[in-house]
């Protein structure tokens, strides 16, 4: 039989402690009832702590999409292949590098053991797993096809971690330019400007309109550079607060919406996202209201999020979810238009994932032309401020070499 840690008081209200062997956690407690311990804690020896895993995600550690994507389809291949459920979670456990994921599968399986269905033990890890992954493995051991919805899970996770990198990827290039023009330029204001600048004024002659002008930012910046970074902080921490408002976030996520480039692309993953989420929801089973609440808490975008609400209660009033997303007018028009055949069809789901298929293809391309255009326009800006600043310190230094001549 199972052992069990228990810690707790005895009739003479000293604290007592050890090791109990029972068939389950009620019947342990009522052994040491019977004993005249009462527990205040009573976990599977062996088992990871509730408040350990705590302090795991209060420390900030995170599992990323990918690695639970790769956990979800060894599971998934496990439990295919025949394996008990409490061994394929041990099995992945014991594979899995990343200490807050191998911490949380085992206390998965230890819930498991105790008789408590994977869904539940999954639904007492929200910052882990989100609702879809909890919504699908419950309908999946309801309908007997653990496995299956898994493999699908692990499908969903798989291209949001694609998509995801994708990201990552070509913003690293701009925000690796970024930091190397400015300490380039922190370097030239720092270093060169100054003793420049204090050799130009011994020379006493008239300087040039970009020397002046070099010579005036440097001494700002120089001489009220605190200024600045207060001023940074202040207008930072006035759109935080004013982000936190209801009226402030829909505001500045419609501000969002409308950006030339950005918003475009913003758009076509939210839409992606949204598209695929729903799609994998209705082929798992899940009802369509419930689908689209799971599905509008995965939007980032608070706009976005309202407008599939409207939705949700449209069509729980009886109309077709396409007329409610073409209401909203912030969808695109494909979308509307190959729900609406959905829906006449009776193949939503297969419409959807078509729809998710060719959003995020978009989004490969919107995200390439997006990253051609930002290299050119990156390097033109760097070296237009470096070449006027190098300009600068030349003219002067020409003009006196005429003069001398």
């Amino acid at each position: 039989m199972p052992l069990f840690d228990y810690v707790g008081f005895n009739a003479r209200g000293q604290r007592a402690s050890g090791t109990v062997d029972a068939a389950g956690r009620k019947a342990a407690a009522q052994v040491l009832r019977d004993q005249g311990i009462y527990p205040t804690s009573l976990e599977a020896a062996g088992a990871v702590r509730t408040r350990d895993l705590r302090g795991l995600f209060r420390r900030g550690q995170t599992v990323a999409v990918a690695e639970l994507a790769a956990a979800t389809r060894q599971l998934a291949t496990m439990i295919s292949a025949g394996l008990a459920l409490d061994d394929a979670l041990a099995t992945v456990a014991e594979q899995a590098e990343i200490p807050l994921l191998h911490q949380t599968l085992t206390s998965l399986r230890e819930a498991v053991r105790q008789g408590e269905s994977l869904h539940a033990a999954l639904a007492n890890y929200p910052r882990l797993f989100p609702e879809i992954y909890v919504n699908i493995v419950h309908v999946g051991e309801d309908s007997g096809t653990l496995d299956q919805a898994l493999h699908r899970l692990a499908d969903f996770l798989e291209g949001q971690a694609r998509i995801k990198s994708r990201i990552q990827a070509a913003l690293a290039y701009p925000v690796l330019m970024t930091f190397v023009g400015v300490g380039v330029l922190g370097f030239l204001f720092t270093f060169v400007v100054p003793k420049i600048t204090r050799m130009l004024d011994d020379m006493g002659q008239a300087l040039p309109w970009p020397t002046v002008l070099l010579i005036q930012a440097n001494r700002i910046l120089t001489g009220y550079w605190w200024l600045f970074l207060l001023l940074l902080a202040a207008a930072l921490y006035g759109l935080d607060r004013y982000r936190r408002t209801t009226r402030g976030q829909q505001h500045l996520d419609r501000l969002l919406l409308d950006l030339p480039v950005v918003g475009r692309l913003q758009l076509l993953i939210a839409t992606a996202r949204f598209a695929r989420t729903l799609a994998i929801l209705l082929g798992n089973g899940v009802p369509l209201l419930r689908a689209l609440e799971i599905s509008r808490n995965l939007l980032g975008n608070s706009n976005l999020r309202q407008a599939i609400e409207t939705a949700g209660r449209r069509v729980q009033e009886g109309g077709s979810l396409a007329g409610a997303l073409r209401e909203s007018a912030l969808f695109p028009p494909m979308l509307t238009q190959v729900t609406a055949a959905g829906e006449k069809s009776g193949q939503l789901e297969e419409m959807l994932t078509r729809v998710a298929d060719s959003y995020e293809h978009q989004t490969d391309l919107a995200i390439t032309g997006l990253l051609s255009l930002l290299e050119p326009l990156m390097i033109l800006v760097m070296g237009g401020v470096v070449g006027f600043v190098v300009l600068a310190i030349l003219l002067p230094i020409f003009q006196a070499s005429q003069g001398f001549g």
